[in-house]
């Protein structure tokens, strides 16, 4: 017969090969919360500087571990915790890639709308003929084409972010199965929606 579990305050905890006292499992619990992981729901507030020019200041929530922002700035914030402040310099190659010179194509200006205005420098959000949509800059016009760049604005360029570390909750199941935060309507979709919202 087993005998009764003692009634004592020195209890322990065995996790993954080790005894763990209580109080030390609870001090690590409560250091877990407020730590970023994947399956949590983290915001940041950030500075963004490129070629040593402030770009970018913005607070952003996303949902970490799913390759919902670069990769090289989610990397470096795993394991920061509520409060934290870092200087993250991310990578072309871990940023939005190195500059793709065949990605630079040239189209006729009959594929455009008659009313259609093209400015050079600007971002254009164009539909292909399978009705996929994307993003370009006219670099060069002439009568009858006209030269787009799809790379990313930022591509080639090494990002240097300084982030403050706002909150860290867990994710919901249903954000953790959807791999993204869902903040109703369809704010921030990067495509056509259509008849409802991006899932």
């Amino acid at each position: 017969m087993l005998a009764p579990f003692p009634r004592s305050h020195s209890v322990i905890i065995i996790r993954r090969g080790r005894t763990i006292p209580q109080a030390e499992w609870r001090n690590m619990e409560e250091n877990t919360l407020d730590t970023i992981q994947n399956d949590h729901v983290v915001q940041i507030a950030y500075n963004l500087n490129v070629d040593g020019e402030e770009v970018e200041s913005d607070l952003l929530e996303y949902l970490h571990g799913h390759g919902n922002i670069i990769p090289g700035l989610e990397q470096p914030l795993t394991g920061a915790k509520v409060g934290d402040k870092l200087e993250v310099i991310a990578k072309a190659a871990d940023a939005y890639g190195e500059f793709d010179p065949e990605s630079v194509i040239t189209v006729s200006r009959e594929s455009f709308p008659p009313d259609f205005e093209i400015r050079l420098g600007e971002a254009m959000r164009l539909r292909d003929a399978a009705g996929h949509i994307f993003e370009g800059v006219a670099t060069a016009l002439t009568e009858d084409t006209v030269e787009i760049d799809l790379n990313h604005p930022m591509a080639g360029k090494d990002l240097r972010f300084n982030v403050s570390v706002l909150s860290v909750r867990p994710a919901t199941e249903v954000e953790i199965a959807a791999g993204h935060l869902h903040y109703g309507g369809c704010e921030g979709c990067s495509s056509d929606c259509g008849d409802g919202c991006c899932s």
